[in-house]
């Protein structure tokens, strides 16, 4: 089943004054379960794919469907909803809240969505139990390495069981032995829980664990 189409997707970006074209025309059909890979050299349009596919930006021209609906007739709105409702986001600079503990960051999302502070906890203590940090429930940020951050990151993106999960560059600053740990519990969830993850990587060992693989360069599509 398609959960993600593009149709002649393009991003200019404005760069002092000159256009940069970002992204160039881009066509992509993505099915619910992927385990998919974008990869390319820096600057080729990576991370503002990903970016456009997750909603977090607009296209220039073209038009992204989500379960065949064109976000580019959503509102603002419409699109937080969706962001909150159905799309989990890993990125590479954690993006933790620094004065709330593991536990209240991973908890975040699920108070957005109003749900009771019990069933929050529960829910997110069993989760961080399953991924091995239940021990860092009350550590903020700044008392967790890496690697640790990185797996609270996982679990505020998975809590709330979204339709897609979107990880820019996510093993970028751990080392390979955490990393590929972290690649296996993402595996895994894909697995089970048929969440369909969408990476954007030029780590060898994200390429390897792709089940399909995307090469961009220069903002086009050269291998999928």
């Amino acid at each position: 089943m398609e959960i993600l189409r593009t149709e002649k997707l393009e991003k200019t970006y404005q760069d002092n004054g000159v256009p940069v074209n970002a992204i160039k025309g881009i066509d992509l059909k993505i099915e619910k379960g992927e385990f998919l890979v974008i990869a390319g050299p820096s600057g080729s349009g990576k991370t503002t794919l990903l970016n456009l596919l997750g909603a977090l930006d607009k296209p220039t021209n073209g038009k992204v469907f989500f379960e065949n609906e064109d976000l580019t007739q959503k509102d603002k709105n419409q699109l937080s909803s969706l962001r909150l409702h159905k799309l989990g986001f890993i990125f590479q600079a954690y993006n933790l809240i620094p004065v709330l503990s593991a536990l209240e960051n991973i908890e975040f999302s699920m108070m957005l969505l109003g749900i009771r502070e019990k069933e929050r906890e529960s829910k997110a203590l069993s989760l961080m139990d399953e991924l091995g940090i239940k021990a860092l429930a009350h550590k903020r940020p700044n008392e967790m390495s890496g690697g640790q951050q990185q797996r609270v990151a996982v679990a505020r993106a998975i809590v709330n069981n979204p339709t897609v999960v979107l990880a820019d560059e996510p093993t970028a600053n751990l080392d390979s032995v955490t990393a590929g740990h972290l690649l296996d519990l993402m595996e895994q969830m894909n697995k089970d829980k048929n969440i369909t993850f969408i990476f954007s990587s030029h780590d060898k060992q994200v390429m390897d664990r792709a089940k399909r693989l995307l090469i961009l360069k220069d903002g086009r599509i050269e291998k999928s």
